[in-house]
């Protein structure tokens, strides 16, 4: 018998996946591609110069980070849209650091655009490893904000999701994020001086 609830086929699918289910991964590939190939393409508008790799690219990197030795467990697909949120973060900076190396210090800038008001204004580029150093300092003084910032920019989830995700409430995910991208905000001040 089938579960009303929307995301239980997907649910399920990912179950079967973990436990090795390779068909499985032929099935929840396309029922999934719309939604990952949204989020792969709003972590590359970010990017303010041409990059090499393509959202489909960053997608199957992804995939094949995920999915490639023994899969992770998976909650339900909110939680599958976090992690692979945060797999696709470190594709990028992986390749940016890449692209760094090959260019000798010439680092890949984005736009913070989309990250909130709290934290840039459109025109703003930053160097997509400093966001990266930025986002782990605030992963090791609080690994939860880590995760709402993730979820909420990098997975392209709304508050609500995340809250649903996560157990929380709409409004305690809402001032928590606010509270992380203002953290950002200040790690990533040019004027603030670094020790």
């Amino acid at each position: 018998m089938a579960s009303s609830e929307p995301g239980a086929g997907i649910t399920q699918l990912l179950d079967r996946v973990r436990g090795g289910d390779r068909e499985a991964l032929d099935v929840l590939l396309p029922l999934v591609w719309g939604e990952l190939h949204r989020l792969a393409a709003d972590q590359m508008r970010r990017d303010r110069f041409s990059m090499t790799l393509q959202p489909t690219a960053l997608i199957h990197e992804a995939f094949l980070r995920l999915f490639g030795n023994s899969p992770p467990s998976f909650n339900d697909r909110s939680h599958f849209l976090g992690i692979v949120s945060r797999v696709m973060r470190q594709v990028l900076v992986d390749h940016a650091r890449r692209r760094r190396a090959q260019k000798r210090g010439s680092g890949l800038q984005v736009s913070l655009e989309g990250l909130g008001d709290e934290l840039a204004r459109p025109a703003e580029a930053v160097d997509l490893l400093a966001i990266n150093d930025a986002l782990e300092r605030l992963g090791g003084e609080d690994p939860r904000l880590l995760t709402l910032v993730e979820m909420r920019f990098f997975g392209g989830m709304t508050a609500e999701e995340t809250a649903v995700a996560l157990g929380e409430s709409v409004n305690a995910v809402r001032h928590d994020i606010r509270y992380a991208l203002a953290c950002l905000r200040r790690d990533l001040d040019p004027s603030r001086e670094k020790k």
